[in-house]
Order: structure tokens, then C-alpha cells, then sequence
């Protein structure tokens, strides 16, 4: 379990480093993924040059510091919903492209989709790829009075013991007594 965690944990740690690299990369036509207002992504992409602290790379950082927090907290969910940051405002980013230029175009001379876009990708799917490798927190067992009950499951707890309430009810009834076996003593009857 725990290499589970340290393996999903250096993937998703590697998207999310993909992710915050993408928007310094060539996204489209030449035009890097930090030249994008954030805005732009909402209400379409116009030839506004913002500063880095206004552009696409914001939601990127904020995937990669909500990833480095699940990562310490080992939280699959938090991974996830990075991923989903990261892929969700890619996918939003090609529809407004795409709006634009009227489609989105692939060639190897420098327009179209560049290798920021696909590092993104790259990045988003790495961390959904970490999310489920990672396989989470253990979950403790609650303290129930004087014992520990199993936190989803009736069963023997972490110590082996097994409570009354693990039991058929028929074996949890105190035995009646009878007319005793002969040479017991105790609670099924007198010695003969």
C-alpha cells in the first residue's frame, strides 16, 4: 500500500510539474500558453498580451499547489480534482481557440497546436493516472466505549478479537443450564 502512495504520489507530482511547464511552452500559432489572458478562456481569445500573474498559468498553479496538498495529505480526491483543473481549463482553452480560427489545426511548421497543448494534456492525464494509483489514507478504526469497532466492516478489528456484536446472536446468549455432563463443574451442573 504505502508504494502505491509513493508511486501515485511521484506521478501526480510529475503532472502537476507538467502542467505549471505547459503555459511557457508554444501553445498555438507561435503564441506561448502565458500570452492567453485567464479571461480569454470565458469570454474569447482576443490578441491581448497579459503579464504571467494575469494569464493561463494561473489555474495550472493552482492545479500543481491543490496536487503537492494531496500529495502530503494523500488524498486521491484532491489529486483528482487537480487533473480535472488541469484538463478541464485545456479543454476550455481549445474550444475559445477553436472559436477563434474556426477549428483547430495540426502541423509541423509552426501553426496550429504546439507542444504546450500537448504537455498539458500530458500533464492533466498524469494526474489523473496518480489519483488512481495512490491508494490513500488508511482509515482508523473509531473508539466505541470500551472497544474499537472496524470503521465499514463487521468483522475482527485490527487486533484480532472479535466483539459480541461480530457474533450470531445465537452465540452472544449466555448458555442455559442443564442437568450437567458428568465430571464438569461449574455453571452446566453439579459433579457426579
Amino acid at each position: 500500500m504505502m508504494i502505491r502512495n509513493v508511486l501515485g504520489s511521484v506521478v501526480a507530482l510529475v503532472g502537476a510539474a507538467a502542467a505549471v511547464f505547459s503555459p511557457f511552452r508554444i501553445w498555438y500559432d507561435g503564441r506561448h500558453g502565458s500570452a492567453y489572458r485567464i479571461q480569454d478562456l470565458f469570454t474569447g481569445i482576443t490578441n491581448a498580451r497579459p503579464d504571467t500573474a494575469a494569464s493561463i498559468l494561473i489555474p495550472f498553479a493552482v492545479a500543481a499547489a491543490i496536487t503537492v496538498i494531496g500529495v502530503l495529505l494523500r488524498s486521491r480526491l484532491l489529486v483528482l480534482l487537480a487533473g480535472v483543473i488541469t484538463i478541464a481549463f485545456t479543454v476550455l482553452w481549445m474550444v475559445q481557440v477553436g472559436r477563434v480560427q474556426h477549428g483547430l489545426t495540426l502541423s509541423g511548421n509552426g501553426t496550429g497546436l504546439d507542444v504546450g497543448v500537448a504537455i498539458a494534456w500530458a500533464g492533466g492525464i498524469l494526474l489523473l493516472i496518480g489519483a488512481a494509483l495512490m491508494s490513500g489514507r488508511k482509515r482508523r478504526p473509531r473508539r466505541v466505549g470500551r472497544e474499537y469497532a472496524a470503521p465499514a466492516s463487521s468483522g475482527p478489528d485490527n487486533t484480532g478479537r472479535i466483539s459480541s456484536s461480530d457474533l450470531p446472536e445465537d452465540l452472544t446468549a449466555p448458555p442455559e443450564r442443564g442437568p450437567g455432563r458428568p465430571g464438569e463443574p461449574g455453571q452446566w451442573g453439579p459433579r457426579e
